[in-house]
């Protein structure tokens, strides 16, 4: 248009020189430039008109070629251009029409396509123009905010009602799919699968690592471990899988120790009743009881302490008591025999007279009895107690099971009698608990080394054992195989599902380190949480606000660590609205409380399309 008017310009000063003619001929060259001004309003309209719809058709082929940016080749790039924008700039007046696109990805993908087209023009002819050259360009950037999406999902047995856990499947899958959709380039997201029961199953094939706790007889100098007065752990996993030497107290370490040994009297088949009985040295075997009060006396026939010590034997067999064996002695008078009665006694000098008068009267002398004394000994008693000697137990021998056969369960990382527990240097149990640690309610890495074994997961093999969990990775066949293995059994404890979603995407443990943050990308962190039903049993509790309360701990901290929180209450059964769920929810909007096991689906839609939206920039 510019070029038209400078020639308009220059053709009205030629014109404004001239001095000959007449009125008819100066009227008529006015209209030319009158003329011209209309026409090049008009096509100037018509122009603009073809070179808006070449820009809107500019932006759909942007959005268009941006899904298949990452996998086309230039060559495929370049001809889907021209091909998208073909198809949606239909304006036939339009000629010459070429397409150039470029795509890059460093900090986020960008597509840039320009557009070019001529436009005849009709009026503007007159004044010397007759094409209008048009261009036009748009370009989309995505993917500059890279995901990580952890999928915690209950397999619980109440799943397997109201279709719930075929609904979960289906609804799994889309979401799998968009958001396997908004990926330009390997590794724009990422996704992990926590299915959680009771337990979570971390992969059996874990066995020998070091994460894992099977349990241990005696604590560590470092870190004494607060189990039973004995530091023996006989709930874990090594002390309830095994073998015993007595094959009636397999699986079970304390019974094969307290029931399965042998004893060296085969009447006793227990530990207790073994060590309690034994060989008495009086009385031959009976209970340790009945023997201490059993002994042997120094006098025959005294079978008591009491008897025993209260009687005793004389020098002279023929005192039978005490007091006359150490008094004994002789008269001079015939027939008496204790001190009194002698001395009491009389007796003549002469003949046999009876009586002091006949005696003297006789020439007598009236004599009393003279008492020699000549005591004997008395030895009182001396009672031996019985000696007991216990019968001798020898333990059943326990074998443990080897680790291999373990189906890949674990239970909340903690304490085996309590979530925290306060010790002091020597092991013992403390008046309150110990919040150091929680390792039920944080992403903090198993210590292995220290070793701090509440760090540890512990193994179990639970009758209802989930899917194993599925590491942060795009492999997005092998997330749609579990997803469709998945099947309902067991109890409901979303607090190990939480913290186990919450490791997936930091790394330690069953979960390796993710990929590291690229700077040039922002990173969104999201854990999905997905439950029909109310907790009711974890590792310690099966009381639901005991376990509540963990896991409200863990929400807290997972918020406070930036990762936005989902939580879906799926409530078919007429349960209260949960409020933990609600309370644990990144924010009031990012709770759902779903009626239908068919809701699923438009609800995980929902979160994707959030989580996936594309953007034009320009």
């Amino acid at each position: 248009m510019m070029i038209a008017w400078k020639k308009l310009c220059r053709t009205l000063s030629v014109f404004r020189s001239a001095r000959a003619g007449n009125v008819a001929i100066t009227f008529a060259f006015a209209t030319l430039p009158i003329l011209g001004f209309v026409g090049a309003a008009v096509d100037y309209s018509r122009a603009n008109s073809v070179k808006a719809a070449m820009q809107t058709a500019l932006d759909s082929t942007a959005l268009m070629l941006a899904k298949e940016a990452a996998t086309d080749t230039s060559d495929q790039l370049k001809d889907n251009a021209l091909k998208y924008f073909t198809a949606l700039f239909v304006r036939p007046e339009a000629k010459d029409i070429q397409t150039t696109v470029t795509y890059t990805t460093d900090g986020g993908s960008k597509i840039v396509i320009t557009a070019s087209a001529s436009l005849p023009a009709d009026f503007t002819k007159l004044i010397g123009y007759d094409t209008f050259n048009l261009m036009a360009s748009s370009t989309a950037k995505w993917g500059t905010n890279r995901l990580r999406v952890a999928l915690v999902l209950d397999n619980t047995g109440s799943m397997a009602d109201d279709g719930k856990i075929g609904a979960l499947k289906t609804a799994t899958q889309g979401l799998l799919t968009q958001l396997q959709g908004a990926v330009t380039v390997a590794g724009d997201v990422y996704v992990s699968i926590v299915p959680f029961v009771k337990d979570v199953n971390v992969g059996a094939t874990n066995y020998n690592a070091d994460w894992i706790y099977w349990g241990t007889t005696a604590p560590t100098a470092t870190f004494p471990i607060p189990q039973d007065p004995n530091a023996t752990d006989n709930a874990s996993w090594d002390a309830t899988h095994g073998t015993c030497s007595n094959n009636n107290y397999n699986n079970s370490r304390t019974n094969c120790f307290t029931k399965g040994g042998t004893c060296s009297n085969s009447t006793y088949t227990t530990q207790s009743n073994c060590l309690s009985h034994g060989v008495c040295s009086v009385g031959g075997n009976t209970t340790q009881t009945t023997c201490n009060s059993n002994g042997t006396c120094t006098i025959s026939g005294k079978t008591s302490q009491s008897t025993c010590t209260s009687a005793g034997v004389c020098s002279n067999t023929n005192y039978t008591t005490q007091s006359t064996c150490v008094n004994a002695g002789t008269c001079d008078i015939a027939g008496k025999t204790s001190q009194s009665s002698c001395q009491s006694a009389h007796h003549c000098s002469v003949g046999t007279w009876g009586s002091q008068s006949q005696c003297q009267s006789h020439g007598g002398t009236w004599l009393a009895g003279v008492w020699t004394s000549t005591p004997y000994t008395w030895t009182v008693g001396v009672w031996t107690p019985a000696t007991f000697t216990p019968y001798v137990w020898t333990p059943g021998v326990f074998t443990v099971a080897n680790h291999s056969t373990w189906n890949g369960c674990v239970m909340d990382r903690g304490y085996p009698i309590s979530p925290s527990f306060l010790l002091d240097s020597l092991g013992a149990q403390q008046s309150g608990p110990d919040t150091t640690y929680n390792f039920d309610t944080n992403a903090s890495a198993p210590d292995p080394v220290t070793p701090r074994w509440s760090s540890l997961y512990p193994a179990e093999t639970y009758s209802s054992c989930p899917q194993a969990v599925k590491a942060l990775s795009y492999d997005w066949a092998g997330m749609n195989s579990l997803v469709n293995a998945m099947s309902p059994a067991g109890n409901t404890n979303q607090a190990i599902g939480l913290q186990l979603g919450w490791m997936s995407l930091v790394g330690g443990g069953p979960f390796p380190a993710p990929p590291a943050f690229d700077p040039l990308y922002q990173y969104t962190q999201v854990i999905i949480l997905l439950t029909d039903g109310l907790n009711t049993q974890d590792r310690w509790y099966t009381d639901q606000a005991s376990i509540d309360a963990r896991q409200a701990i863990t929400c807290d901290n997972i918020k406070a660590a930036n990762i936005t929180l989902y939580t879906i209450q799926v409530n078919t059964g007429g349960d209260p609205t949960s409020t933990l769920l609600q309370n644990c929810a990144s924010t009031s909007d990012k709770f759902y409380l779903l009626t239908s096991a068919g809701q699923m689906t438009a609800t995980f839609n929902e979160i994707g399309t959030n989580l996936t939206k594309l953007r034009v920039a320009q």
